[in-house]
């Protein structure tokens, strides 16, 4: 079993609160008394039932362990902010999901959240890296700078990104796009953590090595049937 520091890195929750609480008690017993740190990929809100309480974790966590805890923006977070500016936006981030974020947080528009949590959600970065990894909500475009400095493509690209195998220099890990069938997409130079926990899938922490790219192993929490 590796000895020393891992990363865990935890795809997409969506309003998920129990199956994230479940999941950070798994790797809490997976790190035992090994150093740790948390990467998220992003997309907390929208769709699934308690985006609130993902908020309030997630965010105190970060607040907490600044240093082991990384959470990066995802699409449905930018949705949620440019939804402050202009009606159009305000509706599309609805038609996305962002009536079930209200409602966890019993607002009635996106003005009404709390201003802590919106000042918080600005300051997301879209990309964190290591020795070994990039870390980035949706991907990079194949043939960019790398990394990729686009944030529209960091929090949105699916195709060309997701088609063949593209080198970016380190590892890629994100999310993003749900696999339905509920299991990690493992590719040569990139790992999607995306299981799709909001449609039944699973909630997925990807458990990593400072000495290599992809994951050693997955953990992994579902719904009860």
């Amino acid at each position: 079993m590796e000895s020393g520091p891992l990363t865990y890195v935890i795809g997409d929750i969506h309003g998920c609160a129990d199956l994230l609480d479940a999941l950070l008690e798994r790797i809490a017993d997976h790190a035992a008394d090994r150093g740790r740190r948390l990467v998220f990929l992003g997309d907390y809100i929208d769709r699934g039932p308690d985006s609130a309480a993902v908020l309030r974790t997630v965010s105190r966590l970060n607040w907490a362990e600044p240093e082991h805890v990384i959470c990066l923006m995802g699409n449905h977070e930018r949705m949620l902010l440019d939804a402050l500016q202009t009606p159009q936006a305000a509706e599309h981030w609805l038609y996305n999901g962002g009536e079930a974020t209200l409602a966890s947080f019993g607002a009635r528009e996106a003005g009404d959240l709390p201003r802590d949590t919106l000042d918080w959600l600005e300051g997301l970065p879209t990309l964190h890296g290591d020795d070994a990894r990039w870390y980035v909500h949706a991907g990079f475009r194949p043939g960019a700078a790398i990394p990729d400095p686009d944030d529209h493509n960091r929090l949105w690209i699916r195709e060309p990104f997701l088609e063949g195998d593209h080198d970016f220099g380190r590892h890629v890990v994100h999310g993003h796009t749900p696999q339905r069938n509920g299991r990690p997409e493992i590719r040569r130079f990139r790992t999607n953590l995306d299981t799709g926990a909001v449609y039944g899938g699973a909630l997925t922490a990807g458990v990593f090595s400072a000495a290599q790219g992809p994951a050693l192993h997955f953990l992994q929490v579902r719904a009860p049937a």
